[in-house]
């Protein structure tokens, strides 16, 4: 009985001894694998510095009330016009902080058709919309299965209204008008995995403040608020 658990401690101390061997380089070889993924992610990510990007989304811009006046529907309504997103972005610096990056992105929201409405036969039907906005965009964990982001910058807008009006005839008014634009973005990427790592999905909203539209009524604004929020591919080189 004695020489049995004589035995039995031998093979638990054994057992043990193995253990307090193998953990070490078990844990040494876990790490090692993680910093070269990391380091191999990280070299293959710094060469791909350039993005092109393309998404489809909507433009959402705020019912702005005409001022001083009492007829039914005095409001310019907007629609919730259908808007395509163009990019080119390159990144400039790269920092092991929260493994973040700072680049230029230009961005092109285009929106064809933002339908109108009124009480009075006085606005267009609708206007078309481009915004082309040049800005800095700082990135966080781009090498996380979500990369946030945010981008701030500027440029011009260019509205062209149609040459119907609300309800029937001709639209009068003026239709062209050329703005200044202050531009704010936040989103984020979802990179996709293997031999498409070049590509990831973009889910975004964008904010271009502008002088407002040609529309041939005086809502008490100078500028307004155009919100973009939609999605994309994007594709890393």
């Amino acid at each position: 009985m004695r020489e049995e658990i004589s035995a039995g401690r031998m093979l638990f101390r054994s057992g043990s001894h193995l253990r307090a061997c193998l953990l070490p380089r078990v844990v040494f070889a876990l790490v090692s694998s993680m910093l070269l993924t990391s380091t191999a992610a990280f070299a293959q990510d710094t060469q791909e510095k350039n993005e092109l990007a393309v998404g489809v989304g909507r433009t959402f811009i705020s019912d702005q009330r005409v001022p001083n006046t009492n007829f039914f529907d005095n409001t310019v309504h907007s629609g919730k016009g259908f808007s395509l997103n163009f990019l080119y972005a390159r990144q400039l610096r790269f920092f092991k902080w929260a493994d973040s990056s700072v680049g230029i992105e230009v961005p092109v929201i285009y929106n064809p058709d933002e339908d109108l409405n009124l009480g009075l036969n006085v606005i267009p039907k609708q206007y078309s919309s481009v915004f082309l906005t040049p800005a800095v965009r700082v990135s966080f964990v781009r090498n996380f299965f979500v990369s946030p982001w945010v981008s701030l910058g500027g440029g011009v807008g260019y509205f062209s209204s149609s040459e119907d009006a609300v309800f029937f005839g001709p639209y009068t008014g003026h239709r062209i008008k050329v703005t200044g634009v202050m531009h704010g973005g936040v989103g984020f990427d979802v990179p996709l995995p293997g031999k498409l790592h070049s590509l990831k999905f973009r889910f975004e909203a964008r904010d271009n403040w502008s002088g407002v539209p040609p529309i041939n009524v005086d809502t008490g604004r100078t500028r307004q608020h155009n919100y973009y929020v939609g999605g994309g591919v994007v594709m890393r080189f």
